[in-house]
């Protein structure tokens, strides 16, 4: 009997510590995708799921692209280097609409009759530091931005 005492207390602790190790997942509360949530500026930090190198604009060693967002203008200027070895500064304006399928999706017009964007984009994971963009005609494109302090001096001069 005291065998049988001692299996079951032991079951009982188990199973005790079990029902207490169970992680709770944690709530992720993600902003809505507004026009004062996109506000200010964003580095590109990962591009189909490659990670870009975030000092490339102050080493001039690589890749960068960053973006910010007037609010209240709902213009845009972009700070890039993909299609130049030189930087280029690009302006214009952007909106946000909702679909009712894909969600809150940005588009963007150049300034200078230079077109849209080669793609709208769904914006989904907002939080107060980053953001994902997926083009809503290619899936496989993806963005993951970082919210900055500011665009680097070297650029914005």
């Amino acid at each position: 009997m005291n065998r049988i005492a001692k299996t079951a207390a032991l079951m009982l602790a188990v199973l005790s510590l079990a029902a207490c190790s169970k992680d709770k997942a944690e709530t992720v509360n993600y902003l809505d995708v507004t026009y004062a949530n996109l506000n200010g500026s964003w580095q590109l930090a990962e591009w189909d799921g490659v990670a870009m190198d975030l000092d490339a604009a102050e080493t001039g060693s690589g890749a960068y692209c960053y973006i910010t967002f007037d609010r209240r203008e709902h213009t845009f200027v972009i700070y890039q280097n993909f299609d130049s070895m030189y930087a280029r500064t690009i302006t214009g304006s952007f909106s946000i609409d909702t679909d009712d399928y894909l969600g809150e999706v940005i588009s963007g017009r150049y300034d200078y009759d230079n077109g849209y964007w080669n793609h709208d984009y769904t914006v989904s994971e907002l939080l107060s530091d980053s953001m994902v963009w997926t083009a809503t005609d290619d899936p496989d494109d993806i963005c993951k931005y970082i919210r900055v302090d500011g665009i680097p001096d070297s650029l914005s001069n």
